[in-house]
């Protein structure tokens, strides 16, 4: 099946008719398709399959029981009414780059493996890479039975709902220790790329980011009748956070983001009692990072004072800065510079399956251009041009990595 095909058959599965985009969350009927599209890619090359203890899928080319395998891919979940190739072109590139491959001959010497990694997008319990994390250690296992959904399901019981034993979830490390060296490739989520012309790019860094949770508790009260001068609306505090975010975020040369906000009673014709936002926000370095939070925390804490408002902040999540490792980059470079075109290496603000096994074996990445820069969005695109293209240079680097 080529590239092609296998982006055919995959691209309606989690598709939403209304908005365009994909609604692929984790634990749902439509990642239930998604995994039975990456298993029959596996089984109809001959790759041995399994689901490890975590929920993540691999398909092995030769024993992956010798350890210092190669291995490849991403994952297929989406945001809400995310675009098609966040993680799906890293899942697609890897079968297609298998398969150009055998169409060379290549004699392989290390065992070669792809995985589809599971709730990296963390849609729907507010926490990223939760398969990664889980895997390498960085997500207990108490931490991850408290995750709940918008509508109360637990992980586990979601987990258990879609056919998967959540007793078993936890540190993986003799999976890990299968690994020589892990390589992402994936969309690029920003314009880098196509401001410099080039195809394919080499991830250097990623940036240190995380999650925060902002509680802005007032009073209820009748929208109508309550004087502007009574009121304990906790929106104002709010909104106001928000334009110092941006501020805060303009100054330091970083981005932050309130996406995500949820209000109680959420009546139109209420004063909330409850508003509750989720704060996105990422930096270069750990310095710029902290200075941003700080700043915005400080505004918030500010404005809720101002307003007559409580205010509660808790750190969800947090990813510190990611290098990747300086000689699988390196070889990257060497085996992608051949043609005589120094390939560009750039830094990225996006978190990834990559960055969370960084701390345990070997990682790299690789970008495909993005001619809009647009991502989790239904906007997101890549000419297929430039995919065959990451399909070729995904294919050396395997060759150079896992083949004599």
């Amino acid at each position: 099946m080529t590239f092609h095909e296998m982006w055919a058959e995959l691209l309606p599965i989690g598709r939403s008719p209304e908005s365009g985009g994909y609604r692929r969350y984790a634990w749902t009927g439509a990642d239930t398709d998604c995994r039975a599209w990456f298993r029959a890619q596996a089984e109809a090359r001959g790759l041995a399959y399994e689901v490890d203890r975590n929920g993540n899928q691999w398909a092995w080319y030769g024993d992956p029981a010798r350890g210092d395998a190669v291995v490849t891919g991403s994952h297929l979940d989406s945001v809400p009414d995310g675009g098609a190739y966040d993680g799906p072109l890293g899942v697609v590139s890897a079968f297609a780059a298998l398969d150009e491959l055998r169409a060379r001959q290549a004699e392989f010497t290390r065992p070669l493996g792809i995985v589809n990694f599971g709730d990296e997008e963390g849609a729907r319990f507010g926490l990223a890479c939760v398969g990664s994390r889980l895997t390498a250690g960085q997500l207990t296992r108490e931490k991850a039975y408290a995750l709940r959904d918008a509508d109360g399901i637990t992980l586990p019981q979601a987990m258990e709902a879609a056919g998967h034993d959540p007793e078993a979830i936890g540190p993986d490390p003799e999976r890990l220790a299968r690994i020589g060296a892990f390589v992402e490739l994936h969309v690029e989520q920003g314009r880098a790329l196509d401001l410099t012309g080039d195809r394919i790019g080499i991830a250097s860094a990623i940036w240190p980011h995380g999650r925060w949770r902002f509680d802005f508790r007032g009073e209820a009260n009748h929208a109508g009748t309550t004087r502007l001068a009574d009121r304990r609306d906790p929106m104002l505090s709010y909104a106001e956070t928000v334009l110092a975010a941006r501020r805060e975020a303009e100054l330091a040369g970083a981005v932050a983001t309130f996406g995500k906000i949820a209000v109680e009673p959420n009546g139109v014709n209420a004063i909330p009692s409850l508003v509750r936002g989720w704060l996105d926000a990422r930096a270069a370095d750990q310095a710029a990072l902290d200075t941003v939070v700080t700043a915005v925390e400080k505004a918030a804490g500010a404005y809720a004072d101002r307003y007559g408002i409580e205010l509660a902040v808790a750190r969800e999540s947090f990813t510190p800065v990611v290098d990747f490792e300086d000689a699988l980059r390196d070889e990257l470079a060497r085996v992608l510079g051949r043609a005589g075109s120094p390939v560009p290496v750039l830094g990225t603000g996006a978190g990834h399956d990559a960055g969370i096994l960084s701390g345990s074996v070997p990682t790299a990445m690789l970008f495909v251009r993005n001619p809009t820069g647009v991502s989790h969005s239904p906007a997101e695109f890549a000419a297929e041009d430039d995919c065959l293209a990451g399909v070729t240079a995904l294919a050396d680097v395997l060759e150079g990595l896992a083949c004599r």
